[in-house]
């Protein structure tokens, strides 16, 4: 129930952002309070994640997401203030935020493996829909050349993080399936 409703979390605020996108595209400002929102609202699970798990390899991955997406950050509030593009908040950065929001308060409830899968089952989707989100809405709707240059640069980042991610849902499952195993977490 606790997968479930991390997942039904992210599809929600997803969905916020597809149908926002539908009727209107977003503009530059609010392409900017997205990204550096989406961004923060991983950098808190992250951080959650390597003082939280026991798993060396999720506390790995959260470290990672804590410095890439900060590094990401950085680099999108650089060229906000060099296009003196003041980030606008909007519906969907709103959705995001009280969505990653959400996803922390439900991970602190748990721990160990339970803790783990449920992380890890969340960066795989969330990853996927901030893709999706870049390919479909970001990318297409920004009309700075910078901006989507910048969002056009990053995308592979966040690529190999869902890659990661999934490769440690298969690793946790499989030591799921044999909770004996010798080998450590």
């Amino acid at each position: 129930m606790s997968h479930q409703y991390s997942l039904w979390a992210s599809v929600l605020v997803f969905a916020a952002f597809a149908a926002a996108a539908q009727t209107s595209g977003p503009t530059d400002a609010q392409i900017a309070a997205i990204v550096v929102t989406a961004n923060q609202v991983d950098i808190d699970a992250g951080k959650l994640a390597e003082s939280k798990s026991t798993n060396k390899d999720v506390q790995a991955f959260g470290k990672m997401m804590v410095t890439d997406h900060t590094g990401v950050n950085k680099s999108a509030t650089d060229l906000a203030a060099k296009l003196k593009l003041k980030p606008e908040d909007n519906p969907t950065a709103q959705s995001l935020k009280k969505g990653g929001d959400e996803n922390v308060s439900h991970l602190k409830t748990l721990s160990g493996a339970a803790f783990d899968k449920a992380y890890i089952d969340h960066e795989v989707t969330y990853h996927q829909q901030v893709i999706d989100a870049m390919d479909k809405t970001l990318v297409p709707n920004a009309q700075n050349a910078e901006l989507k240059a910048l969002l056009v640069k990053v995308r592979p980042a966040f690529v190999a993080h869902l890659e990661h991610a999934k490769g440690l849902q298969g690793s946790l499952e499989a030591k799921g399936a044999a909770p004996h195993s010798p080998k450590a977490g």
